[in-house]
């Protein structure tokens, strides 16, 4: 065997023992007359130690060759260190060579394999299978697959049954854009790759399964951004003869349970909050509820006097800033440019110090009176100290203005405690949402979400103010789950289809096969999807889930390890029967 032992768990039990080790140098250091070598796997790294007086002939001199990443076998006897190393597990021992044997040289790495590597991001994707050599990435990896061993066992402990559904399915025009596989043996005809396994949970329903999951590969043809990725992972998740309490219950139970066999810590009962208040509250449908600054709407305050600004506005809303007011002037300009940037899109910024005796300065003084600006404090719940931050507009961009300089200002204040949990349940979505640019509704989840009980009728009347039986848990301002309550009989579809825009030619064209299932016996069905990719980074206290991905893309969607996409040859195109238009080969 290559080795008796990881370089991880050797100590000083272990002094006077034969050992057989294997793994790369870390790093070499010559004395002359004594080489020591770090070796090093996934385990941890052990000190090997030559010298001239007790290691064989000519074994020093084939440790002084041996480069950074060479893989390694050795054989020796475990030794007390002289000089210990109280950080290291491995610390109090190092191995006397006795046999050495080089299974693989390597070339000099393109970047070094340490904790702060000198190495930039795209160099070492590039290189990634050296990148996952070190601790940070190494690590990472290793938390992902206890986080899914955790959810494989809290949820087969729970009745789940574990099924793998279809990669090669239809392509349907909800959502985002499908990624295309076309037929050799179906001329003109295109797989897609799955958005999800949506249609096939819910035809395990019908098929009896009851509780279903799957650790599911899924993929979207979409923008990227460093918390998202063309192909992700979900923890995919339907039942039977359910409601929505029960579907909050079960993944409560399973969101704190990965918290407090992950961090020890017990969050409690999770709170719950409508859309319409997350937004009203906090300008977004997946607020931060780790701190405060809650929205104030100023318009009954704000309103009555000279400024037109705030006169020709929708909404006039703010916020309160903890301590801000002790901001320069120089700051504050800052500030309000941050808003003025185009990821924003603010024109501007009003402002109102709290002072520490109770009086207010502000940039609107000649247009308001201390009076005034004491029910602004009082509609933001500012203290003396504080900076009261207020825009206007339109009321959907302006809350959603003023929700980015709160999580700004949060940022800038260290309110974001990657170590403090904070989730929270979003309920009572709106069901369809208009699409300016097509002009017609879309369904704001799926097309197979069920409107709240007794709301189906307002459809024809009222589509805007039908609410949807679903919800969405939230982890520290990110959403990590949404879901909801599936429509399980044939009429009811038939009317969400003809509302989003579908004939009925069309909606038999690309679900046909489910509403043919509705009619043998449906179990009334709900289910969630967590994003597995995006709660392993939270859990582990970051928001970006690039390095807890084994083999990511870059911001370009490019996989550049392996230089993918790419182009294929032409046979392969003729099989295919596809070809490539002049002037995109």
């Amino acid at each position: 065997m290559y080795r008796s032992h990881t370089c991880g768990e050797l100590n000083e039990s272990h002094i006077g023992q034969q050992v057989r080790l294997a793994g790369w140098v870390q790093k070499v250091r010559d004395k002359g007359f004594v080489v020591w070598i770090d070796l090093r796997d996934r385990y941890g790294i052990t000190q090997l130690v030559f010298d001239q007086e007790r290691s064989a002939q000519g074994l020093l001199e084939q440790a002084r060759n041996a480069g950074r990443e060479f893989v390694l076998q050795v054989e020796g006897e475990v030794i007390e260190r002289a000089s210990k190393n109280p950080k290291m597990p491995t610390g109090a021992i190092e191995v006397l060579v006795r046999e050495f044997r080089v299974l693989n040289p390597a070339q000099t790495p393109p970047f070094t394999i340490e904790d702060d590597t000198d190495g930039g991001e795209e160099l070492r994707m590039k290189y990634r299978y050296l990148d996952i050599r070190r601790n940070p990435v190494k690590e990472k990896l290793i938390f992902r697959s206890r986080v899914a061993m955790e959810v494989r066992n809290y949820l087969s402990g729970q009745g789940f049954i574990e099924v793998e559904t279809p990669y090669l399915i239809k392509s349907t025009p909800e959502g985002a854009r499908d990624f295309v596989v076309p037929s050799r043996l179906h001329e003109g005809q295109f797989y897609a790759l799955p958005q999800s396994p949506q249609t096939f949970k819910q035809l395990l329903m019908v098929g009896g399964m009851d509780k279903y999951f799957q650790i599911v590969k899924c993929f979207r043809d979409e923008d990227l951004r460093a918390d998202r990725q063309p192909e992700f992972t979900q923890i995919d998740c339907e039942m039977a003869f359910v409601e929505q309490e029960d579907i909050l219950s079960t993944f409560e139970g399973l969101t704190r349970h990965l918290i407090q066999a992950i961090h020890g810590v017990d969050t409690g009962n999770f709170p719950r909050m409508t859309y319409d208040d997350a937004i009203r509250r906090y300008g977004s449908d997946k607020p931060d509820i780790r701190f405060g600054m809650e929205f104030g709407e100023l318009n009954a305050v704000a309103q009555h006097r000279d400024f037109n600004v705030f006169n020709q506005a929708e909404l006039v809303v703010a916020i309160a800033v903890p301590g801000a007011a002790a901001y320069t002037r120089k700051e504050i300009d800052a500030l309000v440019e941050w808003v003025k940037r185009p990821q924003v899109g603010a024109m501007g910024m009003v402002y109102v110090k709290c002072l520490e005796d109770g009086s207010y300065k502000s940039s609107v003084d000649k247009f308001y009176t201390q009076e005034d600006l004491q029910q602004w404090a009082e509609a933001t719940g500012a203290q003396p100290g504080d900076l009261i931050c207020v825009l206007s507009g339109d009321a959907g961009p302006t809350r959603t203005r003023l929700s980015m300089l709160r999580m700004e200002m949060a940022h800038r204040l260290g309110l974001r405690n990657p170590k403090e949990f904070a989730p929270l349940w979003v309920v009572d979505f709106p069901l369809l949402e208009f699409d300016e640019e097509s002009g017609r509704y879309h369904a704001m989840h799926h097309p197979f979400t069920a409107p709240k009980p007794g709301q189906l009728h307002l459809l024809d009347t009222d589509p805007a103010a039908v609410r949807a039986n679903a919800y969405d848990l939230v982890l520290n301002g990110n959403e990590i789950g949404g879901g909801s309550i599936r429509i399980h009989d044939k009429e009811t579809q038939a009317v969400m289809f003809k509302h989003l825009g579908f004939t009925a030619e069309q909606a038999r064209a690309q679900f046909g096969f489910l509403m043919d299932a509705f009619q043998f016996g449906a179990p009334p069905h709900g289910g969630i999807a967590f994003g597995l990719d995006r709660l392993v980074a939270i859990l582990g206290g970051q928001e970006s889930i690039r390095d807890y991905i084994a083999f990511p893309k870059n911001n370009s969607g490019r996989d550049v390890m392996i230089d993918a996409p790419s182009p294929i040859d032409g046979e392969q195109l003729e099989e295919l029967h596809l070809e490539i238009r002049p002037g995109q080969a």
